[in-house]
């Protein structure tokens, strides 16, 4: 008798939810497509290598809803836009703080939408991540393990404070970059 409330929450109230929510998610993959498809085609392309001026993705991997991969192809997506932004001979070894800052933000926004849908995902890079944003290290932790000579960091980034906190939070951590994607070069008017 005291239960009587789970069946209706269950069908009328959480069903509807994870059916809705599984929907949006796949709407907003097929969004990502239609989009990188209106994309100048000499960015987004099919199949292709490493170096170059030219960014891929396979359909394969913005297809699968593995919610870890999902995430790093936010991040991937993101600091390619970056890095053809900063432009050069060949974007694809530009590089800078605001690039991955901004690409490892995109990736705990991922892993965040991607958690409030199944709160039971747990992926130990990831979530070690969020625990730095969560303690405001992450433009830190950017310059301590990504940090390039010639990058222009804020005044505000505390490397000191971040080394004491690192020490105690982050033994043993190891940086992690799964990169889903490649490059190529592009044709241009000359070739």
């Amino acid at each position: 008798m005291g239960q009587q409330w789970v069946r209706p929450l269950l069908f009328d109230v959480l069903l509807p939810l994870l059916l809705y929510s599984y929907l949006m998610f796949r709407i907003t993959l097929l969004l990502v497509v239609a989009l990188l498809a209106a994309c100048r085609n000499d960015i987004y392309v099919r199949d292709g290598v490493t170096g170059g001026n030219r960014y891929h993705i396979s359909p394969q991997s913005l297809l699968d809803d593995d919610p870890v991969l999902q995430s790093w192809v936010a991040y991937s997506l993101s600091k390619s836009i970056c890095q053809l932004e900063i432009g050069g001979d060949n974007p694809a070894r530009a590089n800078s703080y605001g690039c991955e800052l901004s690409s490892r933000l995109r990736l705990l926004d991922e892993w965040a939408q991607q958690r409030a849908v199944n709160p039971q995902l747990q992926h130990a890079y990831l979530d070690t991540l969020a625990k730095v944003q969560e303690a405001a290290y992450l433009d830190e932790y950017v310059v301590h393990y990504f940090g390039k000579k010639g990058w222009m960091v804020p005044a505000e980034v505390d490397s000191l404070s971040f080394q004491h906190w690192r020490r105690k939070n982050l033994r043993g951590h190891k940086s992690y970059t799964r990169v889903v994607g490649s490059w190529s070069y592009a044709k241009t008017d000359s070739d």
